[in-house]
């Protein structure tokens, strides 16, 4: 038996709420490569919640500018904020893996400026999404 699309889709964006105030927690801790993932994956898993609570089952990929495509195509909503969050993209993998930078270390290679301009670009999907939940109830 498939979970219900909407309970199911409640269940991703709680944890994209909790992943950005995680991300908050990180910044405020000086923790800017981690403060950058965690925004990341605030957005990457709002947008799941928006695919699912569709009815999409095969989910595949972590980038939020691909979910943003395949959301815009339910939601039109989607188009237009693809441009202000795709830029998260960048955040997946340099911000945990010394090989993804060209020298240095995750943690010394991002600042306030990027975990807070990551933030929010996080809320900016997550509350998208939200507004889709209440249009849905």
């Amino acid at each position: 038996m498939q979970p219900d699309p909407r309970a199911e889709g409640v269940r991703w964006l709680e944890q994209s709420r909790r992943d950005l105030d995680d991300a908050r927690y990180a910044r405020d801790g000086d923790r800017h490569n981690l403060a950058c993932f965690l925004a990341q994956q605030a957005a990457e898993k709002a947008l799941e919640a928006f695919l699912v609570l569709r009815g999409s089952e095969a989910i595949r990929g972590h980038s939020v500018a691909d979910l943003c495509d395949e959301a815009g195509r339910l939601d039109p909503a989607f188009v237009d904020l693809k441009p202000g969050v795709a830029g998260l993209d960048l955040y997946y993998i340099p911000t945990r893996y010394p090989n993804g930078l060209p020298g240095g270390l995750p943690a010394d290679a991002f600042d306030a400026g990027q975990s807070d301009r990551a933030i929010d670009q996080a809320g900016s999907a997550i509350r998208t999404v939200a507004a889709t939940f209440e249009g849905e109830g």
